[in-house]
Parts: structure tokens; sequence; C-alpha cells
């Protein structure tokens, strides 16, 4: 399979890096300061983008043209971008995650079952810890275990508190913590009476991100147009 990398940063590097080893073609990495040369470049059957949201333009221009797959992990998107990506899918197989991490894919799975059953007699707050470079707050995956969280919109939404906030209303708590090289930690806690329960999902390095996406590319590899996500590759994707 013959790849092609957005971004040329550290994780774009990674990216390249992990997909040779895995037997991929990895035909170059663009961004907006060298897309001249992508047209000289030999077609590609796939994108893998973990880079910046203002890259989607001509990714998602390039899908179009040449009808390949993509992979995007990139956060912070836009309504617009999001709507984007989501015709995109119509009519190209497109892998969407805000974290590419397979431990995170099952810590998503057990917010699912927990939520619901403890909802009505715990309070929930949201943590999530990253280094002192990330660009978007609250993270991607943060806002995704928020979904999951608040997935009737039964609850307010609190980011950060200050001053005098009185008692808690029916809401929940939404903190972003940076610094250092931290990357990436995401804590769902339940408060209830005399007990709690914190589901943490901690990752040492950004690799677990790397190989989840290319494993993600491997998978999409003979699939047709649609929509995946983690959640298709732990299940398998209802037809």
């Amino acid at each position: 399979m013959k790849v092609i990398i957005g971004g040329r940063g550290k994780m774009g590097s990674l990216l390249a890096e992990t997909a040779e080893k895995a037997g991929y073609e990895v035909l170059g990495m663009f961004d907006a300061f060298n897309l001249d040369e992508l047209e000289t470049c030999e077609k590609a059957d796939m994108i893998i983008d973990f880079s910046h949201r203002n890259n989607l333009g001509w990714i998602i221009d390039y899908v179009n043209a040449n009808d390949c797959a993509l992979v995007y992990g990139t956060t912070g998107l836009t309504d617009e971008q999001k709507e984007q990506i989501f015709a995109l899918a119509e009519n190209h197989p497109v892998f969407l995650s805000s974290n590419f991490s397979y431990g995170v894919a099952v810590l998503q799975e057990l917010i699912r079952v927990a939520a619901p059953l403890l909802e009505e007699t715990f309070d929930i707050e949201l943590t999530e810890t990253h280094h002192n470079q990330k660009q978007d707050a609250p993270s991607g995956t943060a806002r995704t275990l928020l979904d999951i969280l608040n997935r009737d919109g039964k609850y307010k939404e609190v980011y950060g508190r200050s001053g005098m906030t009185g008692a808690r209303e029916k809401e929940i708590g939404v903190h972003s913590l940076r610094g250092g090289t931290e990357a990436g930690e995401h804590s769902v806690h339940f408060f209830g009476s005399n007990e709690s329960i914190t589901i943490t999902h901690h990752a040492d390095n950004r690799m677990i991100f790397v190989n989840g996406a290319v494993r993600a590319a491997g998978y999409l590899q003979d699939k047709g147009p649609g929509l995946y996500t983690m959640k298709d590759l732990l299940f398998g994707k209802d037809e």
C-alpha cells in the first residue's frame, strides 16, 4: 500500500517510520509549505494525517481527486470541518478518531457501560493532561468521552471552576492540565456517597497513537466507502 503522510512534524515522522516498518511504501510527507511537490508525487492509496486542521482542505481535495482512503486523527476541528469529513466518507473509506490508542478505545467502551449505572447517584468529573505544546483544550479524546457521558444532553458541561460557584448542579466538570512532556492521561471520576470510582488511561509516549493509526490503516485497506472508528476496529462494523 502506498501512503502519504499529512504533516512533517514529530508525529508525521513517527507515522512515516512506523508505516515503512509495517511494509507500506511512504511516498512523502506534506503540508502547506511543500504542496507543489505533491503534484509530481506518485498516486497514493491512503493518507494518514495527525497534523493540523489547516491541512484538511488539500487532504479532502486529494482524496476526492485520487479516490483514496483516509486515516484522520487531527483534533480541534470546527463543526464545518467535521461535516466535510462526514461528507467525504459517503464516497471514500475514512477512519476517524480523536485518539488511536487501543487502550483508549477500550476505555471508551468501559465508560459506555459504567455511566448509565452510576449517573443517578454519582457526580461525574473529567480530567485530561497533556504536554505543554498541545494546541487544543479540552483534548479531542476528552470531548469524545464527554459525548459518551452526556449522550442525552442532560448535564451542564462546566469547563474549569473559579470563584463562588456554589453547590454543583447536574453537571460534568471538565479540566485540562498542560505541562512538560506528558503524552496524555484521561480520567473519568465518579463520586458517590462515601465511595468513588476512577477509570484512567495513561499514555507513556506517542507511539501508542502511531501504532494505532498504522493498525487502522491496515484495517481500512479492503474496506468500501464509509466512516470507520476505533469501535469498528474493536468489534467490527455493522453492515
